[in-house]
């Protein structure tokens, strides 16, 4: 047990096991041996899906009377970009100017570390714990996500288990730790728009459809109006367009077809269905228009696929567990953390669907930066935060 008590040597572990999704490279071994000295049964399911890469995953649990908290997380990290760059070695878990060095330093496995350090800590101090805690973690949330927790959940509830509150370990606070504890996420849909035209020869137009003219026509219609004004507890809906293509090389050749890819971050005015309603909407009328060329009256002819599956937006009421961990959080650093629906998306919007979700972890200024890096005294602070939840949610 000595040995999970530090989340600095937890974290300094994790760093080493250059685990880019979806390798395992170590990772998960990592954890289980921290896990079976504290009393965990550890199993290891691989899950699979044709067109995605095989992933592993791990799922831990500790039994006891009483409630059942489960924290989640991931152990796979994005590629380290410019190793050249960075200025120690990216699986170093170099130690500099008071702060760990590491891709994966505070998306996610600084949060796994600390968390697996506060039960630690808080077995070795009481002896146990007045219920049950499980580690729900995944090799792919930073892929594909298809065979990771969504498959998880699904695996650990086919076996008869049930969660009474969840935790996410995401790196949660903007600038220090205490500012913000993640109560609800945004949803998430994914589009590509294809225009088709007829290839020909810039000089004469008039042989030819260029599809690049539909295509700005239909983006535009996506931009604006705004989908909304915000709501209650979630900012804006907000599309972006995050490619735009045509497949041509030649300045002298009008494409045969344009293509835009664009995803949509949308609050709870809105659902997939509802939200996918209005953009066909939109597209329909806009492919329409005749401004294209005086002499064009036909509609632009275009395609529209669904990219994945959509992530659902949700947002979490239930007091105990944001009363509890808002309580540790301002006890521990004086700072009485905001509660938020902002940023992106993470896998608490398929852990929802089982129990109550908050996410809290550490400082994401670095996540996914060249030179990633955690504070030391900052992974001392989070286990302090997490213990004192842990004895707190139990009592």
């Amino acid at each position: 047990m000595k040995s999970s008590i530090d989340p600095v040597q937890n974290l300094a572990q994790l760093i080493a096991c250059p685990s880019v999704t979806p390798a395992e490279a170590g990772a998960l071994t990592a954890v289980q041996s921290m896990l079976t000295p504290l009393g965990f049964a550890v199993e290891r399911p691989i899950f699979s899906e044709d067109g995605t890469p095989d992933v592993e995953n791990l799922y831990a649990r500790r039994s006891g009377n009483g409630p059942h908290l489960m924290f989640a997380g991931h152990t796979d990290v994005v590629p380290v970009g410019d190793e050249a760059a960075w200025s120690f070695p990216p699986f170093s878990a170099a130690i500099h100017n008071g702060a760990m060095y590491g891709r994966g330093a505070v998306d996610m496995k600084g949060g796994i570390a600390c968390f697996i350090a506060a039960v630690a800590r808080h077995i070795e101090k009481n002896g146990g714990l007045n219920g049950s805690v499980s580690f729900v973690i995944t090799g792919d949330e930073e892929g594909p996500s298809v065979n990771g927790t969504s498959k998880l959940l699904e695996w650990a509830k086919a076996k008869g288990e049930s969660w009474d509150a969840a935790i996410v370990g995401e790196p949660t606070n903007p600038d220090k730790l205490g500012d913000m504890i993640k109560v609800g996420r945004r949803g998430s849909l994914s589009g590509t728009i294809t225009v088709n035209g007829i290839q020909g020869h810039v000089a004469y137009p008039h042989h030819a459809d260029n599809p690049v003219r539909g295509l700005v026509t239909l983006m535009e219609s996506l931009l604006y109006p705004a989908f909304d004004e915000g709501t209650k507890n979630f900012q804006a809906t907000n599309l972006e367009i995050t490619t735009v293509d045509v497949g041509n090389p030649s300045f002298n050749v009008i494409p045969a077809k344009a293509t835009a890819t664009f995803n949509v971050r949308y609050n709870d005015a809105w659902n997939d269905e509802t939200l996918m309603a209005e953009i066909h909407n939109r597209l329909d009328k806009a492919s329409g228009r005749s401004k294209l060329r005086p002499d064009k009256k036909s509609p632009v002819n275009y395609d529209l696929l669904w990219r994945n599956r959509p992530s659902h937006v949700f947002l979490t009421h239930d007091e105990k567990l944001i009363g509890t961990l808002t309580s540790s959080v301002e006890h521990v650093t004086g700072t009485r953390p905001q509660l938020s629906t902002s940023g992106g998306t993470s896998d608490a919007r398929y852990i929802k669907d089982y129990c109550p979700v908050v996410e809290f972890g550490l400082v994401g200024k670095t996540m996914h930066m060249v030179d990633e890096r955690v504070e030391i005294a900052d992974l001392e602070t989070l286990t302090h935060i997490y213990e004192r939840f842990i004895a707190d949610f139990f009592a």
